[in-house]
């Protein structure tokens, strides 16, 4: 999504910088706030979600917060629920996700992509 969004703005992002972290030339409008927030939410981690929050609603306002949220929500239940009824991920989107995608973003690596539990 974050690929296809981009494109459609006309930006560009480096896809390896979501699993190495987002520096400063990214694109992305307050891509550090957005991942903190995210890997707090997946992290279960109730303090730093809080003070991501905080940071979230400062920069993009009450809308963008609820936005950030609604979308972090998603994507993680999207996964959970996968998870949940055993979708193994090399059936993930048919077989149709883009190799090369993975490998640059570095998906390749995760413990389950690789089939390790």
């Amino acid at each position: 999504m974050l690929r296809e969004s981009m494109q459609m703005s006309g930006g560009q992002v480096d896809v390896a910088q979501v699993t190495r972290g987002f520096g400063e030339t990214a694109e992305v409008a307050h891509a550090a706030a957005l991942a903190e927030f995210a890997e707090a939410v997946v992290l279960r981690d109730a303090e730093r979600a809080a003070a991501a929050r905080a940071r979230l609603h400062t920069v993009l306002g009450p809308e963008g917060l609820v936005d950030a949220a609604a979308t972090v929500a998603a994507f993680h239940g999207f996964v959970r629920l996968a998870d949940a009824i055993g979708i193994p991920y090399t059936t993930a989107a048919r077989g149709r996700d883009v190799p090369e995608l993975r490998e640059a973003a570095g998906i390749n690596a995760f413990h389950r992509v690789r089939g390790e539990a």
